[in-house]
């Protein structure tokens, strides 16, 4: 019997070569997008004052979630209409084409039950009148179910933005993180707590298996370098067999 040796790092490099492509694309239709909206690039945002930095927030969500399969206004929590409402009132000078943001119908965002507590514990301490926050609220609750630290699944440029926006709009939740444990996590014991359950079986946090998992750091590289890191060592290795 004839056993055939195929080859197959060639293949293997197209493949993570034509990934690496494909999600040096999907970030560059975020960056245009960011750019539409706030005439500037994401690193060189304005924030220097309140207004500046919700659009910085909200265009930094829409981004992101542009890069991402599915309908907008389902990736970013809120139905077409709010969605719509929140672009005229935020970026009314920006050229909206439904070409590279799709808005079509006006469907509500579909619904789900643990989407719709946290958006309720944020929309309950809001520290801001107005509807931003109340798109925030939405808008968090969502992206709060994708599976990375919740700064990144915003699109924002690290934690330091997550917390200051939460101090902004919802101060009276965001103020009682008083140990600095991931916000995430902190939603969910405020949840439990709110409904008189307890979160943790352990007494003191140092003591705690998770801790990591509550207080872990933050603000390492994005999930875009960790991937082009990823698929470099790859190639490297691949080169070396």
């Amino acid at each position: 019997m004839t056993i055939a040796v195929v080859d197959m790092s060639n293949a293997v490099a197209i493949h993570l070569q034509t990934s690496l492509a494909f999600e040096d694309d999907k970030r560059q239709r975020g960056r245009a997008i960011y750019r539409l909206l706030t005439g500037n690039d994401p690193a060189d945002a304005v924030i220097d004052s309140d207004l500046s930095f919700d659009r910085h927030v909200v265009a930094s969500i829409l981004a992101v979630s542009a890069m991402e399969h599915g309908a907008l206004a389902e990736r970013v929590g809120l139905s077409t209409v709010e969605l719509i409402a929140l672009l005229a009132q935020l970026f009314p000078a920006a050229p909206i084409d439904s070409s590279w943001l799709p808005i079509s119908g006006a469907a509500p965002a579909p619904d789900d039950d643990e989407i719709a507590m946290v958006r309720d514990l944020l929309a309950a301490q809001r520290s801001t009148d107005g509807g931003v926050s109340r798109w925030l609220a939405a808008m968090v609750a969502r992206r709060a179910m994708e599976p990375n630290h919740l700064w990144e699944d915003l699109g924002l440029r690290e934690r330091s933005e997550l917390s200051r926006l939460l101090m902004r709009h919802f101060a009276p939740l965001a103020s009682r993180n008083t140990r600095n444990m991931r916000w995430k996590r902190f939603f969910y014991r405020m949840l439990c707590e709110d409904d008189g359950f307890v979160m943790c079986t352990t007494p003191v946090c140092t003591q705690c298996n998770d801790f990591q998992l509550c207080f872990g750091e933050e603000s390492g590289e994005s999930r875009m370098a960790e991937r082009r890191r990823e698929v470099a060592l790859q190639e490297a290795a691949s080169a070396a067999m």
